[in-house]
């Protein structure tokens, strides 16, 4: 199938990749001249596992190629992927403008029959809306197209293994010739499909964010409790998890939710349940819990060191979440933003984000590892779950540093072990003193 990918960020690069691997002759088309370059030069915009790869091999049996000429990519292609930015607005509505851009270029290409697919996320009501956009910039004599819904479910780090092995894909057509195009394209991935109406499909994406965003705000909530009455948020998680109908997937109390989406998405669907006359009190609780977070991380800190000013903290970790450079939301800018402010010195390290936060931080020290991060420090904050902080020499850590105070604000440390060596522990909702989790005898 021939297909076009307008906009190369996480999701139509990804995408575009994934189509062209499953055999599909795919175009990528983004407005940026620098970055359509670079990839063609094999040169990445974003850091993904796999990602280089699978590139440079579908470049190489030209099934995937990269332009700007957005109408020449619509005229050469069957299905027409949306894949453009909408960020937030100072209101949390979604900024369209990028999409009505792409639709204009789609009407004045549109050459033969089309099926245009809404691959950015954007509200629920906005597949009509760009119906009309095409409608409007189209000649009266243009060919038969179809708007279709088929919102994205990746998550940055695990991006390519997400397209190829989707929970379910979501298909939001008003016309059944449209669907089955869909449902040819996805077929050899031979995972679950659900058919709706456009509406149903944009709702679906917002939905489905919204509920995992208030999973992980709820259980930091309990994190709290946790912290002031003296039980263990682990444990409570995983008793919560074993039931079928709760799951243990986002009960990781940590520092809250960043990056691209939840923020973005959350902060829409209150702004549109707002615009339909609904007042959804639940989602902004979900927020306000995920902005205070690393606000009550940073009290924690305080009060444990007698305050910030004048000491050296190390803060390991930068990107949002492990296995991507994206700093979007990120809780480290926060965290590094308060810590400066109140007159601290910071030492950070990230294996992949630090070129990305010099650019923001420019005053702050980036160092070779954790333990160079460490030496000297007052205290230790880690803030992204990278598999090498969970396998750090706990008294080589220690050794390095100034005192032994270490901010575990992602809960990847056993309280007890970090003791042993030496180090005063402070997780998210977890007490060193809490009982041992027991495991049932039938397991």
């Amino acid at each position: 199938m021939q297909l076009s990918v307008i906009g190369t960020g996480y999701v139509g690069l990804v995408t575009g990749a994934v189509f062209a691997d499953l055999g599909n002759e795919v175009i990528c088309v983004d407005k940026d001249e620098a970055k359509i370059a670079a990839l063609r030069e094999g040169i990445m915009p974003i850091y993904e596992p796999g990602l280089e790869e699978m590139v440079r091999h579908n470049v190489g049996e030209g099934r995937l190629s990269f332009t700007t000429d957005t109408e020449e990519a619509v005229r050469q292609s069957e299905v027409v992927f949306i894949a453009v930015g909408t960020p937030s607005l100072p209101d949390g509505q979604p900024d369209l403008s990028q999409v009505e851009d792409v639709c204009r270029h789609i009407a004045r290409a549109l050459n033969a029959p089309k099926v245009i697919v809404n691959k950015s996320t954007v509200p629920v009501g906005t597949g009509d809306i760009v119906r009309r956009w095409i409608e409007q910039y189209a000649p009266p004599d243009h060919p038969d197209f179809e708007v279709v819904s088929n919102p994205e479910f990746l998550r940055e780090g695990s991006a390519i293994y997400d397209t190829l092995h989707p929970d379910r894909i979501v298909i939001g057509a008003a016309n059944h010739n449209a669907a089955m195009k869909l449902i040819e394209l996805y077929a050899p991935l031979e995972r679950p499909m659900i058919i709706t109406d456009v509406n149903s499909a944009e709702l679906i994406k917002y939905a489905s964010n919204c509920f995992l965003a208030m999973k992980i705000s709820y259980i930091n909530a309990i994190a709290r409790i946790c912290d002031l009455s003296g039980a263990d948020v682990t444990l409570v998680a995983k008793g919560m998890g074993y039931d079928k109908r709760i799951g243990d997937q986002f009960l990781q109390a940590g520092l809250g939710w960043g990056g691209s989406c939840f923020p973005k998405d959350v902060s829409a669907m209150i702004a549109t349940a707002e615009s339909l006359g609904y007042d959804f009190e639940l989602l902004k609780a979900v927020q306000r819990i995920n902005e205070e977070q690393p606000l009550y991380f940073l009290s924690r800190m305080r009060d444990a060191l007698g305050g910030l000013s004048g000491k050296r903290i190390a803060v390991l970790g930068l990107s949002f979440k492990p296995n991507t450079d994206d700093l979007r939301e990120a809780k480290s800018l926060r965290i590094i933003a308060e810590l400066l402010a109140e007159g601290a010195e910071v030492r950070a390290y990230d294996p992949i984000a630090m070129p990305k936060a010099r650019a923001i931080f420019p005053q702050i020290t980036y160092c070779e590892n954790a333990y160079d991060a460490a030496t000297g420090c007052d205290a230790v904050a880690v803030v992204t779950e990278w598999n090498e902080f969970r396998q750090l020499n706990l008294e080589r850590l220690r050794q390095a540093m100034r005192q032994p105070f270490l901010f575990d604000g992602r809960n990847i440390y056993d309280p007890n072990k970090v003791k042993q060596a030496g180090l005063h522990y402070f997780g998210i909702g977890r007490s060193a003193n809490a009982v041992p989790f027991v495991r049932s005898s039938s397991q």
